[in-house]
């Protein structure tokens, strides 16, 4: 059963996570989420994209159970480089993706959302990359797109300290586009998402493939380091008792190595 919905209606498509309770993202979720991105590429009628999720919330994080299931620091590295190629695709990809973040959108469920090109928030959301508290280390290319859209003072803040913020602070320091009520998040992406499909389609495409031009040349650079140092993160012993002590629910107890 895919983890994913996808719906296509007036020139529209809506993708919706539909993996409870939390839509965290494990491997079958990429999966399943690049293969709903080429059925939108072939579908030529499409000017829009729609993300969102099922339930109480976008995507609380990646799927941690999953994740301790791996064994080499290679083999984490290889689950970044593969969550990095999926979100490098989503944001150079040739059709707008607008994000419709309600409940909560925490580590790689924010980096998925910032992979869209326009993030629309509800004022209560939780957004953050809270993966310092677990002992690890962003791994979706957290470290690279916070800083682009919030600078690196907030970033480092955000990331160093793992905590969140709402919806509002969100949209005020440049992380969303704007910030609305609970009940209003998909009436509203629907509505932005209808205006740019009523712009001639060749338009839309030239800007799409003219605004990543604007991305600093080291990104690429930077994504690399990242994967790498997230698979040597998970091998150590903090790793080990911060993500031990998450599925305890208990605070972890970190000894610096």
């Amino acid at each position: 059963m895919s983890t994913l919905s996808l719906e296509i209606e007036e020139q529209i498509a809506t993708i919706t996570i539909q993996s409870p309770p939390a839509n965290a993202l494990s491997t079958t979720l990429l999966k399943d989420l690049e293969a709903k991105l080429d059925d939108v590429e072939s579908n030529t009628s499409v000017k829009a994209v729609i993300l969102k999720g099922e339930g109480r919330f976008f995507s609380a994080g990646a799927d941690i159970k999953e994740f301790t299931s791996l064994q080499q620091a290679s083999d984490y590295e290889s689950l970044a480089k593969v969550g990095q190629h999926l979100f490098n695709r989503m944001e150079r990809f040739s059709i707008p993706i607008i994000a419709a973040i309600h409940g909560a959108s925490l580590g790689g469920g924010l980096e998925l959302a910032m992979a869209c090109h326009i993030r629309i928030v509800t004022k209560t959301a939780k957004l953050g990359l809270p993966e310092l508290t677990l002992g690890i280390i962003p791994g979706f290319a957290g470290t690279q797109r916070l800083p682009q859209f919030v600078g690196s003072p907030k970033a480092y803040e955000m990331i160093l300290t793992g905590d969140t913020i709402e919806g509002e602070e969100a949209a005020r320091i440049g992380l969303a586009n704007y910030a609305v009520n609970e009940e209003d998040i998909f009436i509203e992406a629907k509505n932005l998402a209808k205006k740019i499909a009523s712009k001639s389609k060749p338009t839309v495409t030239r800007v799409m493939e003219l605004i990543p031009y604007a991305k600093v040349s080291t990104f690429d650079e930077g994504i690399e380091a990242e994967a790498k140092a997230f698979g040597e993160i998970f091998g150590n012993d903090d790793a080990t008792e911060g993500i031990q002590a998450f599925m305890e629910k208990r605070q972890p107890h970190f000894k610096d190595k």
